[in-house]
């Protein structure tokens, strides 16, 4: 075999090696909402007492196959990324019950690429699925999380690609009460641009205001807010 020939193969296989390759990384997929449902949630003991609540939940579907259920609205990060929150199903039947009894449950939040078609499931340290509202800006999501059994509430600002929070400040040392209701940590958190700043507050408490600049945080008092709003 002449080198012009073992050089023409070796051409050949590599294109047949990394034609899949190429094949996929050039792939469009397609991604997409389907029918929005309303589906109960029992979001407390599961007593047989328990009212149930209603989620509405739509399928997240990619290149036609059903993936994820999410509920409520996207965010945009970016004009390839958005966040959504997951719900589920989880079977509640004891051991000796030979049916599955399927209940509905919200989730965390969830990463979707729609240049890979990549579902990931995003960490928002002491995120409580049952008591935490997260409000999305760029990519931080400010929300109140619960920690130490419920004992302490933590005003939380989480950056996608971060492991740790960039903020973790300490709300309330009371604790959350035992008939709590569904996002009961803390009121929605605000965002404000130019500059850059996020406001928490208690259900009865005080609003805090924070800086946000990258990973540095300040503390905003009130005298620095009225003259941001003089100024507006």
């Amino acid at each position: 075999m002449d080198r012009i020939t073992s050089f023409l193969l070796a051409g050949l296989l590599c294109i047949g090696v990394l034609a899949p390759e190429m094949e996929a990384a050039t792939k469009v997929h397609v991604i997409s909402f389907g029918k929005t449902i309303s589906v109960p949630w029992l979001p407390g003991s599961g007593a047989e007492n328990e009212k149930a609540l209603t989620l509405k939940v739509r399928p997240l579907i990619v290149d036609g196959r059903v993936k994820e259920f999410v509920l409520g609205s996207t965010h945009e990060v970016t004009d390839r990324l958005f966040v959504v929150r997951r719900a589920f199903r989880v079977n509640d039947s004891l051991p000796e019950e030979s049916t599955a009894r399927w209940q509905w449950q919200r989730g965390g939040w969830l990463l979707v690429d729609r240049l890979t078609g990549r579902i990931s499931v995003l960490n928002l340290p002491e995120f409580d699925a049952f008591y935490s509202v997260a409000n999305w800006y760029r990519d931080y999501a400010a929300y109140c999380g619960v920690a130490d059994e419920g004992k302490k509430s933590y005003a939380i600002v989480s950056q996608i690609g971060r492991r740790k929070p960039v903020m973790k400040k300490l709300l309330s040392n009371e604790g959350l009460k035992d008939d709590a209701q569904p996002d009961s940590a803390c009121l929605a958190p605000s965002w404000q641009r130019n500059p850059v700043r996020v406001s928490f507050q208690l259900a009865g408490g005080e609003k805090q205001t924070f800086a946000i600049r990258g990973s540095v945080v300040d503390v905003v008092n009130g005298e620095e807010e009225e003259e941001d709003e003089a100024t507006r």
